[in-house]
């Protein structure tokens, strides 16, 4: 009885230590953000500022940016990206429907937006994950932004 009590215990240390060394191991490597994996203030900055230069060049949605405000667009566009990356801006423009209403956005100006995003998150080095994560929460906002 006393061996198998010892051997009982013994089990119950090494699962102990075990989870313990897990939730060392763990503990020591942080998270990093979203906004830190796309660079930051000076990453979003960049990528933002590729993203439309990219898409005023687009003859395919260059007609969409025609009468924009490109100084207020562009600071709008990293206060956004930078909020919803984790960062510590807050977002001061209008909801997205406000803001496309009455623009008749169709679904392939959307994708060729996307697709300028991606090349410019790709110019910066953003790693894919971090790509497809900013990618993953900015998608809900397409039913918004094309014409209903």
């Amino acid at each position: 009885m006393s061996r198998c009590r010892s051997a009982t215990e013994r089990g119950l240390c090494a699962a102990l230590l075990a989870l313990l060394l897990a939730g060392c191991a763990s503990s020591g490597t942080p998270k990093v953000s979203l906004y830190e994996r796309l660079g930051g203030s000076e990453g979003i900055d960049a990528i933002t500022f590729d993203l439309l230069a990219r898409s005023v060049a687009d003859p395919r949605i260059a007609d969409d940016f025609a009468e924009a405000d490109l100084v207020n667009l562009h600071e709008r566009l990293v206060e956004q990206l930078c909020a919803l990356s984790g960062g510590p801006c807050t977002y001061t423009g209008r909801d997205m429907r406000a803001a496309h209403a009455g623009l008749g956005l169709t679904e392939a100006d959307f994708n060729a937006l996307v697709e300028h995003l991606v090349d410019a998150m790709r110019a910066r080095g953003v790693p894919l994950s971090a790509q497809n994560e900013l990618l993953a929460i900015l998608a809900p906002m397409q039913r918004e932004v094309i014409r209903q």
